[in-house]
């Protein structure tokens, strides 16, 4: 099989971990915001956080790489995070300044789409500190819910669930401004275009 054909697989199991994620972001916002339901909301969650890790394991293992998979993976992160701070934000769990900082660096980031498709490409690749970011921002959230109570545990719940998304938040926008060096270093040189785009 030829790396085209491979990279443009569209059944392949890292995909379908990755849309049964996306599937698990109305689940989660209605349980979240309508029954309340929260045991079954931080299981959505975890079962999030274990695909989110498992699609790019298997891609890798199984050789399942894919031009499909290299969107649904971050769009579901992306994804994930806005409903969760959506939904906390809702609940009063979290403040609302959370739940528009982070989508603000989404947005600030779609800006820079049409400057990279000067170039050919249509996203950078993700890098080190982008994943780690969503890793602590995963962790925060199922935490900052648990803490949504009474007892040593919701408060333990609470300080770890702050602690992870301060982190997060942190390493999200530092990651997202990194993002935006590596856009004007590509824009700066003209040289440079996406494999198989020819310069004008």
């Amino acid at each position: 099989m030829s790396v085209d054909s491979a990279t443009s697989r569209v059944w392949t199991v890292p995909n379908l971990l990755s849309a049964l994620r996306l599937f698990g972001v109305p689940v989660f916002l209605w349980l979240v915001l309508g029954p309340e339901l929260d045991g079954l909301a931080l299981v959505v969650l975890m079962l999030s956080g274990i695909t989110d890790y498992l699609d790019g394991f298997l891609a890798r293992k199984l050789g399942q790489t894919s031009r499909l998979g290299e969107i649904l993976d971050p769009v579901a992160d992306r994804l994930y995070i806005l409903a969760v701070v959506v939904g906390l934000g809702w609940r009063e769990i979290i403040p609302w300044w959370m739940v528009l900082v982070l989508p603000a660096r989404d947005a600030f980031l779609w800006c820079l789409v049409p400057f990279l498709r000067t170039r050919g490409y249509s996203a950078l690749p993700v890098h080190f500190l982008g994943k780690a970011a969503t890793f602590n921002l995963l962790y925060a959230f199922p935490l900052l819910l648990l803490g949504d109570g009474s007892g040593v545990m919701a408060l333990l719940a609470e300080v770890f669930g702050w602690a992870f998304a301060i982190w997060g938040i942190g390493l999200y926008w530092w990651a997202g401004l990194l993002y935006a060096w590596q856009v004007r270093r590509l824009l700066a040189d003209r040289s440079r275009r996406a494999p198989g785009v020819v310069a004008r």
